[in-house]
């Protein structure tokens, strides 16, 4: 059992939600909870999308500082391995991942969100990477996800100053995909993993391969991955159902059994 994360079901969309109070601060504890549920999420078949969800006051406001009191660059050597794996976990599960964010989404509240695919946004939610005005830097993936999400100079802009940024800001950034009133969050985030979930689970999970590990290597590496994936699904069944209903019906109009 978990104490500060929960996996909850909703048909085939799971939801990994954080109760951690005050503000679901990321200690060492919810690290590995977040870990186990994503290897859990990642490993189940009925599972066919995931909602990262902190409730409805607030998503993350980043790690718990008293955790850094004292902590030696020895220490610390031995512990940020496991930090940056806690949150890559989730970047990991290879189902579509949505994160719903009210409130704040700071330092590893935001690397946790880097990590999902797609990032729904309160309109009053705060983003932002403030680890520098501790002295640090981000340490789960800010300083590598945010780039590649939002291009070097707007990241580098976010982390040399740690300043905070509204939903508006983060949509026109690229760091969010949608902004909507704080209470429509979860269940727009929902309506997303319900459709993804409707449809051809491997395809989806080759996509994310493809393009995950396409842009971890170079071109020509990229291509051969994309081919390898493609030609793989012409093993499933829903690639049958698929070409079987366009030829039939037109697009659209496939009923997908996640085989």
């Amino acid at each position: 059992m978990t104490e500060f994360a929960q996996l909850e079901l909703d048909g085939n969309v799971a939801t990994i939600r954080i109760n951690r109070p005050p503000v679901n601060a990321l200690n060492k504890q919810l690290q590995d909870e977040l870990a186990e549920l994503s290897g859990e999420c990642a490993r189940r078949a009925d599972i066919r999308a995931v909602v990262v969800y902190g409730g409805e006051k607030v998503f993350m406001a980043g790690a718990d500082i008293k955790d850094f009191d004292g902590v030696s660059a020895q220490d610390m050597q031995r512990r940020a391995a496991a930090i940056s794996q806690s949150v890559d976990a989730v970047a990991q599960i290879p189902q579509p991942v949505i994160a719903a964010v009210t409130g704040y989404a700071l330092g590893g509240g935001c690397e946790l969100a880097l990590a999902a695919d797609f990032r729904v946004s309160a309109e009053d939610a705060k983003w932002g990477q403030p680890e520098i005005l501790l002295g640090i830097i981000p340490g789960a993936g800010g300083t590598q996800r945010l780039p590649r999400l939002v291009g070097p100079a707007k990241a580098k802009d976010l982390i040399y100053t740690g300043r905070f940024v509204d939903a508006a800001e983060a949509h026109e950034i690229g760091l969010v995909d949608a902004v909507v009133a704080a209470d429509q969050v979860y269940p727009t985030a929902m309506a997303m993993a319900r459709r993804f979930a409707a449809g051809p689970a491997l395809a989806l999970r080759a996509a994310k391969a493809a393009v995950d590990g396409g842009l971890e290597t170079d071109l020509a590496s990229g291509l051969k991955l994309e081919s390898y994936l493609f030609a793989s699904l012409f093993a499933t069944e829903d690639k049958d159902r698929g070409v079987k209903s366009f030829i039939a019906n037109g697009p659209g109009k496939a009923e997908f059994v996640g085989n």
